[in-house]
């Protein structure tokens, strides 16, 4: 435990200690004496009181140092919960890098599975490949300049667009930045918002919006999907004799974004024992992604809160740390430099803070720019801006016994781009869309 914590610790202690004694002398003084209460009555009145006030003063505390030291505290709470909910890793993910060693008392890493699908039928591959078609088809737009596609680029753009918010029908740009569509299948909650809680549901969304899609109805969607013969054809092989429906259709887009999974990653090696899959920058800043608190929010395989690895706690107030306004580095100063709070995402806009759906890292350093409204440009601010506002830590100061410094910065950074699948960073590059640490 730092010293600043033991020192605030401290100060609240004595704080607390003195005002129950001053409210005591006060009970026992001259409110039992007012309600007539004799030798006897006035200790026991005192005394019931003085428990009362200890039970809240134990409480205020606990919330006190768990805000003050999440590393310290949620952090092992979640690694906790993990192992129950879990078990230890299954063999093929059994932690084997004698490194990794040093980071298990305080966090278990875990690969991502290998496939979302239990079996692989044909029933269940014709579907994939139909939804691919529609996933890929401006035909599903109302003036048919728009797919699925055009805000994820499945290839050369890691499933974005690379855009600050998306461009819709009609050159329109809408609020918020497109998410990455690879490995939404293990997410519990979809949109930044966490409004949608499948992928079918999802999916009935960019249809109807007037400024992505800009269909007036799933119904006629559906009728633009059924009215070309080539669709009646995959349906039926899919589905069966049925007609085409929006359910059909979403069903269809929903298994073929369940293909989309990137257990190829540097750190999914790395988990696995293949210990030279990590560069040194890249070994510390998983060390400091757990020690620092990162893991209390983006845990488990997908590296989120909302996946259904553990779905129970999917959203997070933005900025948690409101403090600090005068500090250029503060979260309160970082958060409105980028614009940060003027959407509330769950919360009412004007709220001063957002509540969102903790999003996947995976692919993170290939999905720029970052944050709901796509406003930063350079992973290593995206980091810096998380540690203020989130962690409640600029560089410089101490926490858990060391010094927060730019270096840490740039090696979690590191760490980030080591979730990003390989096959996607290298289409990115041969489509010149990737430049490491920057959005492009």
């Amino acid at each position: 435990m730092d010293t600043d914590l033991l020192w605030h610790v401290g100060m609240g202690a004595g704080i607390t200690l003195l005002a129950c004694m001053a409210l005591l002398f006060m009970v026992y003084r001259e409110l039992a004496p007012t309600g007539e209460l004799g030798g006897r009555g006035r200790v026991y009145l005192t005394a019931a009181v003085g428990l009362g006030v200890l039970a809240f003063a134990a409480k205020v505390a606990v919330l006190a140092v768990m805000s003050a030291a999440p590393h310290l505290t949620l952090a092992p709470l979640s690694t906790l919960h993990e192992a129950v909910r879990h078990g230890p890793p299954r063999p093929r993910e059994q932690v084997t890098s004698p490194e990794l060693l040093l980071f298990r008392p305080h966090y278990v890493w875990r690969a991502l599975p290998g496939s979302v699908a239990t079996e692989v039928t044909p029933l269940a591959v014709a579907r994939a490949a139909l939804g691919k078609r529609l996933f890929h088809d401006a035909d599903l737009s109302l003036d048919r300049t728009v797919a699925c596609a055009s805000c994820h680029d499945v290839e050369s753009r890691a499933g974005t667009d690379g855009r600050p918010t998306s461009r819709g029908i009609g050159g329109q740009l809408g609020d918020r930045n497109a998410p990455t569509v690879w490995n939404v299948a293990y997410q519990a909650r979809l949109f930044w918002d966490g409004r949608a809680p499948s992928l079918e549901a999802q999916a009935k969304g960019p249809p109807v919006n007037p400024v992505e899609m800009g269909m007036h109805s799933l119904e006629d969607v559906a009728a633009r999907v059924a009215a070309r013969v080539s669709y009646r054809r995959e349906f039926a092989l899919a589905y069966g004799a049925s007609g085409i429906d929006i359910e059909a259709i979403v069903t269809a887009i929903a298994a073929y974004e369940r293909t989309l999974v990137t257990p190829d990653t540097p750190y999914d090696r790395y988990v696995r024992g293949d210990t030279a899959a990590l560069n040194p920058a890249q070994k510390r800043g998983m060390a400091r992604f757990a020690e620092l608190g990162c893991v209390v929010c983006h845990l488990g395989p997908n590296f989120s809160s909302a996946s259904h690895f553990d779905p129970r706690a999917p959203y997070r107030l933005f900025p948690a740390f409101s403090g600090g306004a005068g500090r250029p580095e503060s979260g309160a100063a970082l958060v409105r430099r980028y614009r940060l709070d003027e959407d509330g995402g769950r919360l009412p806009a004007g709220a001063g803070r957002g509540l969102w759906r903790v999003p996947s890292l995976r692919n993170v350093a290939l999905t720029g720019p970052w944050f709901h409204n796509g406003a930063v440009t350079r992973l290593e601010d995206a980091v810096r801006i998380m540690a203020a506002a989130q962690l409640g830590l600029e560089v410089g100061e101490v926490r858990n016994g060391r010094r927060f410094t730019e270096a840490d910065i740039r090696d979690i950074a590191a760490f980030l781009e080591a979730l990003g699948s390989a096959h996607l960073a290298a289409a990115s590059v041969a489509k010149g869309t990737y430049r490491p640490g920057r959005a492009s």
